[in-house]
């Protein structure tokens, strides 16, 4: 594969989140189950894990809403992030092409594109071509109307905040084999990272159960 200078892919940081996530889950379950108050209550790793497998399986997911997760996303696509903010129950925060100069701007190619010699050519071409007429516009007209012309290829940057209930969501439409492959990648390098911190939480077996 040829190697492009422009090209950007997928990469990700978990930047916060709640702390001891899992505790969290589980005391707010012993509280829906227990008629006393869970202020000083002790869990042992045990009763976590217990707690939150039941939460999951009676399907008790409001007290997954408690805990929330916070990610810095770049090397996505404008076609991607289309998708992501679909997902209502997030709160982002976008980079702006209003506000940005995207010269020289960043792009996502297609694996198919990018398997295609010739495909690719046509491909790199063009960004080249939108870019130069991009710097030309920005001089003659406002940037926020010169971004107009660049196309959903451009790399776009994004902060991210959802809570494990909509991340578990989001994990069940976008982890499956029919959902388009850059959110899916996307959706992926999410679910690695949220899993070293709750693993109880985010495991391939509770997400069929979410909806």
């Amino acid at each position: 594969m040829e190697n492009i200078e422009r090209e950007r892919k997928p990469g990700l940081v978990l930047l916060t989140h709640t702390p001891n996530p899992e505790l969290i889950v589980a005391t707010a379950m012993r509280q829906s189950r227990f008629k006393g108050g869970v202020v000083n209550i002790e869990l042992s790793q045990n009763d976590i894990k217990r707690l939150i497998e039941l939460a999951v399986s009676l399907k008790h997911f409001s007290v997954f809403e408690h805990i929330s997760f916070t990610f810095a996303i770049e090397g996505i696509s404008r076609s991607c992030s289309h998708q992501f903010v679909r997902h209502r129950f997030f709160s982002f925060t976008q980079q702006s092409q209003r506000y940005v100069k995207e010269q020289g701007f960043p792009f996502v190619i297609p694996p198919t594109i990018k398997d295609n010699k010739n495909a690719l050519s046509k491909f790199v071409k063009l960004m080249d071509e939108i870019d130069v007429l991009y710097r030309e516009l920005s001089q003659l007209v406002p940037v926020e109307d010169a971004r107009f012309i660049l196309p959903n290829a451009t790399e776009t940057k994004v902060v991210a905040t959802a809570n494990a209930r909509e991340l578990m969501h989001f994990f069940k439409l976008r982890l499956a084999s029919q959902a388009q492959w850059e959110i899916r990648e996307l959706a992926e390098i999410m679910f690695k990272e949220v899993s070293k911190v709750a693993p109880d939480i985010f495991n391939e077996d509770n997400i069929k159960f979410f909806e």
